[in-house]
């Protein structure tokens, strides 16, 4: 049961979607960056360069002789804009009322009143949904999630990850960069053990690599399926063993039942082989650039879970990830969760970076359900969404 709710809490947050009623024109407002195409348009239209499709656009209709729109903090004149462009502005049902009155019930039932449903589900872009071309990810993450692509020509290029696309804050030494032709994933591994030697408690669930080759294929029928093969090659020594499970922060990692038997320790993959497999179908929730909900089979370790980059909620834009791994050879079970708001910093940075907290739920040391790791995570964004 408490596994069904933490499964179902993700989903919940994800149905919330912040929209519009209106009844009179609303003269002075934030467009919800619910359209891509229409907030790149705007700013080409002004010769805003890289256009942003997440800016903050406010538009002030109140003074018909000093109409203006405000770009990101910069302020230009309305009828700069060609009447077609203005008249999608003025019609956009995505609108954050700014001259709204904001009483002290009013707070609770605004919610309820704007809820609308329209914008929740978009189809997915072209590059989410080719196989040879899903690779390309402007979004680099610290630890974990989707791997960060660049094409050097077309469907030929390269991606790299720190963390697997599973794992949370603080919970593995795995690293990877791959090479990318035609939909094939060429790629080495290695351990960057920086990363597990943080925090010393409840170090018991963490995944530790050596390192190795795989190689993986996405099936020519969309970005549906990818089917790959692991192979580390190099076997953990016995001083990386120790290290790993008695010294230092690791010095509590083997936790043990009563009568000595081992009750939880890490999940040391060194010289073994792993048929690897990942169905996921690429969704547009919230008005999300990239997005996609999976189902992974991964080191022999079930994942469920969803991500979505650029999010938008009743104005604010952030990332958001779960995985729920449920089925695992040595760990107990452990869900991953990342929220990650932009607009936190200044200028270009209100776009380009990301940070908010990561997370892992599972057993903890004394057996019961608690925190494995907390740390706050980053996500760059290099370059403009596809």
């Amino acid at each position: 049961m408490r596994q069904l709710i933490v499964l179902l809490i993700p989903l919940f947050m994800i149905g919330l979607s912040y929209a519009q009623q209106e009844e009179e024109p609303i003269l002075y407002f934030q467009l919800e960056p619910l359209d891509d195409s229409l907030f790149i348009m705007i700013q080409q239209e002004l010769f805003i360069d890289p256009p942003d499709p997440k800016a903050e656009i406010v538009a002030d209709l109140r003074d018909p002789n000093n109409q203006t729109i405000s770009i990101a903090g910069s302020l230009y004149p309305f009828l700069a804009l060609k009447p077609e462009l203005r008249a999608r502005i003025i019609t956009y049902p995505f609108k954050i009322n700014l001259q709204e009155t904001i009483g002290f019930t009013s707070v609770f039932t605004r919610v309820i009143d704007k809820l609308r449903l329209q914008k929740i589900l978009n189809p997915p872009t072209a590059f989410q949904i080719s196989s040879g071309l899903g690779y390309i990810n402007p979004f680099l993450q610290a630890q974990g999630g989707e791997r960060f692509g660049f094409p050097i020509k077309g469907d030929i290029g390269v991606s790299l990850g720190l963390g697997t696309p599973y794992s949370g804050v603080l919970e593995t030494n795995f690293i990877e960069m791959n090479f990318h032709i035609l939909g094939v994933r060429l790629g080495i591994f290695r351990n960057a053990d920086a990363f597990i030697e943080v925090k010393d408690h409840n170090n018991h669930n963490n995944l530790i690599v050596t390192e190795g080759i795989q190689v993986a294929y996405t099936i020519p029928l969309g970005n549906f399926f990818e089917i790959g093969y692991w192979n580390g090659n190099k076997s953990v020594t016995q001083s990386q063993y120790l290290k790993y499970t008695f010294y230092s922060v690791n010095k509590d990692a083997i936790v043990r039942n009563p009568d000595g038997s081992i009750k939880y320790q890490p999940y040391i993959v060194d010289n073994e082989s792993f048929l690897n497999w990942e169905f996921r179908y690429p969704v547009k929730v919230l008005g999300a650039t990239r997005g996609k909900l999976y189902l992974a089979k991964y080191l022999d370790e079930l994942h469920i879970g969803f991500s979505g980059r650029e999010m938008t909620l009743g104005g604010s834009v952030f990332d958001f990830r779960f995985d729920a791994m449920v089925n695992s050879p040595a760990r107990p079970n452990q869900y991953v969760c990342d929220i990650m708001v932009q607009k936190i910093f200044d200028m270009w940075a209100a776009s380009a970076i990301a940070v908010g907290p990561g997370f892992i739920i599972s057993d903890v040391k004394s057996g019961s359900v608690g925190f494995t790791s907390f740390l706050f995570n980053l996500r760059l964004k290099i370059g403009t969404s596809l």
